[in-house]
């Protein structure tokens, strides 16, 4: 979406509705990560304020070969996923890249992260990001919205193997934007 068509009030409203649906989904949901014995009490999670300042354009960069790599989980064995693409982006003033991922079973692209928040103000072991996108070259933009950056179930239990972000997707500064710490 290019930046002059960004209709601000309509992105809070959209993120808004995001965090409506996943508290809903957490709080009734048979899959939820949640404690079934916990749940009567869940109110939802703590967020950050949405920010636009955490929604950033962010430059694809494919590699000369996709590669298979194998990303560690929190429990269990590692899960295979194929490295695809590079975003770059800057945010508070720095430049930045994050690896993107994809799975056989996924849609888009899987970006796992950590950042200066990690283990004080958001899980410490890092957040997700989703992006939809399927198709793409190098030199395409993509917007990369923080704002929805979630926590993996492991956050909320620990019976969930979940991927830990690699070191190489460190973002050195505090994102303070989407899921913080359960």
């Amino acid at each position: 979406m290019p930046e002059q068509d960004f209709d601000e009030l309509a992105w809070r409203e959209r993120i808004e509705e995001y965090r409506a649906e996943k508290d809903e989904f957490l709080a009734e949901h048979p899959q939820s990560p949640i404690p079934p014995e916990e749940r009567d009490d869940f109110d939802g999670l703590d967020y950050y304020a949405p920010d636009p300042k955490y929604r950033v354009v962010a430059r694809i960069q494919e590699p000369s070969e996709i590669e298979e790599v194998e990303l560690e989980t929190t429990s269990g064995p590692d899960r295979t996923y194929e490295r695809v693409a590079t975003l770059g982006f800057t945010l508070e003033d720095e430049h930045h890249v994050l690896e993107a991922y994809a799975a056989p079973s996924q849609e888009g692209l899987f970006v796992p992260f950590s950042d200066a928040t990690s283990g004080e103000e958001t899980y410490g072991k890092g957040r997700y990001l989703e992006l939809d996108v399927e198709t793409f070259e190098t030199g395409d933009d993509v917007v990369v919205d923080f704002n929805i950056a979630y926590s993996p179930f492991c956050a909320y239990n620990e019976g969930f193997a979940c991927v830990i972000p690699p070191e190489k997707n460190h973002v050195s500064v505090s994102v303070r934007a989407g899921e913080r710490a359960p």
